[in-house]
């Protein structure tokens, strides 16, 4: 069977933006057409998705990027993940109340805030032009307004009630105390003015100056404890991606404290398999891809944290020896919903967007609130809430996700690159946002791409499934378009396994594709019919 997509992917030879909002998508051609690279347009793309979709990303949150150089082939790993404050201690909460774990939205979730770090430091290092031309768009999207996208209005209005109504500054991302209506005109000229500051002054102006001082007066003044000294003492870090083969193609991820590291879990159990069984839909196929995931999420939930704290044996779970003794736990015909975590060693809401220039670079970014407007909470003044990433923090003290003052949490977003094993040559540069779903939509994108040949367009169309919470023993959500006898065939199998339709999809993610050609350089991209966005070339 050949999945029929209802778009057509789009083609370019002199550059490609793909992400959840045209608006964005132009701004980063805008910026590859003034003589920008890829690093420079993805910056672009950030900001202009801080300001029309805050209800998913901004300077309130974290991002992660991977940046493939086209002269050289060198790929490096930005984590721009922010760090638990200094004065907060399981000691501390466990004397507030919190024995088992921190509520979604409280104050103490907040983590530093990492994107604005992440931003000026991928152009620093990898950039060609100033801050102030790649915040422009931003800017002036942000005084002059601009329509609100209709899917993204759905997400506002479905968070914002919940996240906003009790921020100080909830308001400055409302208009008369709701959320904006698909087609409506938004402005935020709080944000416009924080942009500007940090245009003017790069990072130093947001961690170290008014927009400083704001965060932390708000934080505190709501029970908080982040504090001056831990904005300014944020960093982002250069770290080499981690990286695994399937079928001639190598997949790179961000190393841990991100959740990469289970998509290279999961292709490394299905490269076991002489082939890969069934058709693209098949029951068959979609147990043999539940079960590889069920696996890696058993080992990811308890490795993956920060390295700088804890020692995460990596290679060792890379490994193929590792590998065949994780795919061997696979029973062909039955489900299995208690795999435990392997012992390798003896030892102790988003935004994706992808972005292809014309000289053969790549940038490939995630930037994320967490959940929704991450925690809601706006500090007055600034435009932008603040994340809830230590909501994934665990509180029991002999984990390695143990919450620790100056500690990055286990973090979700996981954007992705793949090379020709061959020669090195760029591949894809693509992602699948959308908190633990986004490893299980790397899997089933690039299979559609390896596996059966689809385009971008057609590997984003087809439905997926996603093991609700990123949990080995989790409930497993089929998005409608898989057929009943494939639901039926997985419920005999022992898959707990529910439908998933409408605005509920939300769960499936929102991704994007860029593909190149080695030889001719031509491009060709799709965008996750699940978003409003698109994938623009020139």
């Amino acid at each position: 069977m050949i999945f029929q997509s209802r778009r057509s992917s789009v083609y370019a030879r002199g550059g490609m933006v793909a992400t959840s909002q045209p608006l964005a998508s132009q701004a980063g051609v805008e910026i590859l057409r003034r003589g920008g690279n890829a690093a420079d347009a993805a910056v672009a793309v950030a900001a202009v998705l801080a300001v029309t979709e805050p209800c998913n990303t901004g300077l309130g949150g974290d991002a992660f990027a991977l940046f493939y150089e086209g002269a050289t082939g060198r790929i490096t790993a930005l984590n721009g993940s922010g760090r638990c404050p200094a004065a907060l201690s399981l000691e501390r909460l466990a004397g507030e109340g919190f024995q088992e774990h921190l509520p979604a939205f409280h104050v103490h979730t907040i983590t530093v805030p990492g994107a604005c770090a992440a931003w000026c430091d991928l152009v620093e290092t990898n950039g060609t032009l100033d801050l102030s031309t790649l915040l422009a768009p931003a800017i002036r999207l942000a005084e002059e307004g601009y329509p609100v996208a209709p899917i993204t209005a759905q997400y506002w209005a479905f968070m914002a009630p919940h996240q906003l109504d009790n921020s100080p500054g909830g308001r400055e991302l409302l208009i008369e105390d709701r959320a904006p209506r698909a087609g409506e005109i938004m402005r935020i000229p709080t944000l416009a003015s924080t942009l500007r500051a940090v245009a003017e002054g790069g990072k130093k102006a947001f961690y170290e100056g008014r927009i400083a001082e704001r965060i932390v007066e708000t934080v505190q003044s709501l029970g908080g404890v982040l504090s001056r000294e831990d904005l300014a003492a944020h960093r982002s870090t250069w770290e080499e991606p981690i990286s695994t083969v399937y079928k001639g193609i190598r997949v790179h991820e961000c190393p841990p404290n991100g959740q990469g590291l289970a998509v290279l879990l999961a292709l490394n159990i299905l490269s076991q398999l002489p082939s890969l069984p069934g058709e693209p839909l098949s029951g068959q196929r979609l147990h043999y891809l539940i079960e590889a995931l069920r696996l890696a999420f058993a080992d990811t939930r308890w490795y993956v944290a920060d390295p700088d704290f804890v020692c995460i044996p990596v290679e060792r779970l890379l490994a193929p020896d590792y590998a065949a003794q994780r795919a061997a736990l696979i029973h062909p015909k039955r489900a299995t919903v208690d795999h435990r975590r392997g012992a390798p060693v003896a030892a102790s809401d988003t935004v994706y967007f992808s972005v292809v220039d014309g000289r053969g670079n790549a940038c490939s970014v995630v930037n994320s609130n967490y959940k929704g407007f991450g925690t809601g909470i706006v500090p007055e003044g600034t435009g932008f809430s603040l994340q809830n990433r230590g909501y994934n923090f665990s509180l029991d003290p002999g984990h390695p996700n143990a919450l620790t003052p100056g500690k990055r949490p286990y973090h979700t977003i996981v954007p992705a690159l793949a090379t020709r094993e061959v020669d090195g040559s760029l591949y894809a540069s693509f992602g699948v946002m959308g908190g633990f779903m986004q490893p299980q939509g790397h899997v089933q994108v690039l299979l559609g791409l390896i596996e059966d040949g689809f385009d971008p367009q057609a590997a984003l169309d087809q439905p997926r499934f996603c093991i609700r919470e990123g949990q080995s023993q989790g409930t497993v959500a089929i998005e409608e378009g898989i057929s009943e006898p494939v639901f039926k065939s997985l419920q005999k199998m022992g898959h707990p396994v529910e439908r998933t339709v409408g605005f509920e999809r939300r769960l499936f993610g929102r991704g994007q594709i860029i593909l190149r050609d080695p030889v001719t350089g031509v491009l060709c991209g799709g965008s996750d019919p699940r978003s409003d966005g698109c994938a623009l070339g020139y």
